[in-house]
């Protein structure tokens, strides 16, 4: 199936007589008929059995994100950055350390760099621009992996997967790949040599700002038998000693995931959560051709008119990354334009006070037009020099375009401009 048909079929086909609407099963726990059938369950994990674990309506959903990115199984989570979080403490422990590129979303930024430091996991932040051999040196004996942004947010630089795949693979460690912008209708990272996937599907997977949430997608392309993962290949005595590359094979990252961090954790998305997200799935596709239209046609507005600075946006022939978005972006680099307005920060809270159309509001990749101020915002934790590690001006305004009809967000544009000396 193509991805249109994907985001509609894909995860539930009701049998006869069943709904043809993918049901919410509202429940915590299940019943079995015998309390050996429920030990069994621990030691092979092929039921629903807690909904701190899995739940079938949020099975359902997992099992269409692993098939739209081209994965073997995937694991949903109560936001994007437990996403995060899982993905690395499922590979990382205390003294072990990762690479990440240093254009990425300043939440994850502090995540990386103060709390998981905390737990004594060191992240070395790198120039994703630099060449394959200058990031291949920051790579340690104690480095488990290599962590990067599709469209880094909000900077809009467009990753060379490929490169930080090549990096990641010389080492014998796995490239992990945040797809939250892209979505993977415009971005397929596996195909590209990522391992895995994590999205925040609070953004444009969901699309209607309803509930936060996030997702892990493995590719079971990895080889976890390599001699650098024994988490992997040894017993895991906190769960009855199962090996996982033994007993789950190339689902042995995501079935870890799940067996391990989600039962410590327990941050799984509710039921009707889910069912939510699916909603905003089944029309991912014809939203983000119209998101990429709107996108352009702004960034195009903004790149000629003359109190604009400077705009980032890969669809633009002269944009910096221009080349790596015909590669990896060929049918559009989404609906968030990142532009810097002249005069600064005064004059950027100027524009974003004068609009009446687009939302001021800590959020992005909406149905409706939004706006945030990073430095002042998302990315307020930063020191100036994490700023302009990230990509982040001081002036740098997120522009997230919605799906109103392109003129009125030009003239919500325009009013504000006029309103900036």
């Amino acid at each position: 199936m193509r991805d249109e048909t994907k985001c509609l079929h894909s995860g539930y086909t009701p049998k006869d007589g069943e709904p043809r609407v993918m049901p919410i099963v509202q429940s915590t726990t299940y019943v079995f008929d015998t309390t050996e059938r429920i030990g069994d369950l621990f030691n092979l994990p092929n039921a629903h059995m807690y909904s701190r674990f899995s739940n079938p309506t949020v099975e359902c959903v997992e099992k269409k994100l692993a098939d739209l990115e081209g994965g073997v199984g995937a694991m949903c989570t109560s936001s994007g950055q437990a996403a995060t979080l899982l993905s690395i403490l499922n590979i990382c422990s205390s003294g072990d350390s990762f690479v990440s590129t240093s254009t990425i979303y300043g939440g994850t930024v502090n995540l990386f760099s103060v709390t998981l430091k905390r737990l004594g996991i060191e992240c070395i932040f790198v120039n994703a621009d630099d060449d394959e051999e200058t990031i291949s040196a920051a790579v340690k004996e104690n480095t488990r992996l290599v962590f990067g942004e599709t469209l880094a947010n909000p900077a809009l630089a467009v990753l060379d997967i490929e490169k930080l795949a090549r990096v990641a693979h010389k080492h014998d460690i796995p490239l992990i790949i945040d797809n939250t912008f892209a979505t993977p209708v415009l971005c397929k990272p596996i195909e590209f040599g990522a391992d895995i996937v994590v999205h925040s599907t609070s953004k444009y997977l969901d699309g209607h700002a309803l509930q936060n949430g996030g997702v892990i997608i493995d590719s079971g392309k990895f080889d976890w038998t390599n001699g650098k993962f024994p988490e992997f290949t040894v017993p895991d005595e906190s769960y009855h000693g199962i090996v996982y590359t033994e007993t789950f094979g190339n689902m042995a990252y995501i079935i870890k995931a799940r067996m391990q961090l989600m039962r410590d954790f327990g941050c799984y998305p509710a039921a009707h959560s889910a069912f939510l997200l699916n909603l905003g799935i089944e029309t991912l596709p014809i939203r983000m051709k119209q998101y990429c239209e709107n996108g352009m046609i702004v960034a195009k507005y903004l790149n000629d008119h003359p109190k604009i600075e400077s705009v980032s946006y890969a669809g633009l022939e002269t944009d910096k990354y221009h080349e790596l978005a015909r590669k990896y972006l060929p049918n559009g680099a989404c609906g968030v334009v990142s532009f810097v307005i002249k005069g600064g920060k005064d004059s950027a809270i100027k524009f974003m006070n004068s609009l009446k159309l687009a939302s001021k509001e800590v959020h992005v990749a909406d149905i409706k037009t939004c706006v945030l101020h990073p430095a002042s915002a998302t990315h307020r934790q930063l020191t100036d020099e994490q700023l302009i590690a990230a990509g982040v001006n001081p002036g740098l305004i997120r522009f997230s375009v919605g799906l109103e009809n392109i003129e009125d967000i030009l003239e919500d544009i325009s009013n504000a401009l006029d309103c900036v000396e």
